[in-house]
């Protein structure tokens, strides 16, 4: 008796889901789009510029290299590392992890020009150890 009442109990709401499931079905596009008046005038605004992406700039921290820069000028920095740590530049008081897959990434807008150290400290340790330099050129 429980079982002819469990599955009665259980085809009513098989039932009732079937019945949502086509009270809710999604308007189809190309039904929409025929109903709709399509605007074919002039656009009225033009699109604003789109700003210049910054430009990229990669470093190897194994090779204390440096890299330049314009004052004024963005661009984006990418440090690459042999081993998981943290890279920073504390003359920018900026800091970002890394590991061996993923360089450590500045996104970078100096004015002031001058010569800034980059560390790296590695997260096994706590030696810091010098990763290159970022030297900012002044413009013109």
């Amino acid at each position: 008796m429980h079982l002819r009442r469990a599955l009665l109990l259980f085809a009513i709401v098989l039932g009732m889901a079937a019945l949502a499931a086509s009270l809710s079905r999604p308007v189809d596009r190309q039904e929409a789009t025929r109903d709709e008046p399509r605007d074919t005038g002039p656009a009225t605004a033009s699109p604003a510029p789109t700003p210049s992406a910054p430009s990229p700039l990669s470093l190897d921290a194994s090779e204390r290299d440096s890299v330049k820069l314009g004052a004024g000028e963005a661009a984006t920095l990418e440090v690459s590392v042999d081993e998981a740590g943290a890279v920073e530049i504390p003359g920018l008081g900026l800091s970002a992890s890394a590991d061996a897959v993923t360089p450590a990434r500045f996104d970078l807008l100096a004015n002031e020009p001058g010569r800034y150290e980059l560390l790296f400290t590695p997260a096994a340790g706590d030696s810091t150890e010098p990763a290159g330099t970022l030297v900012v050129t002044s413009a013109g």
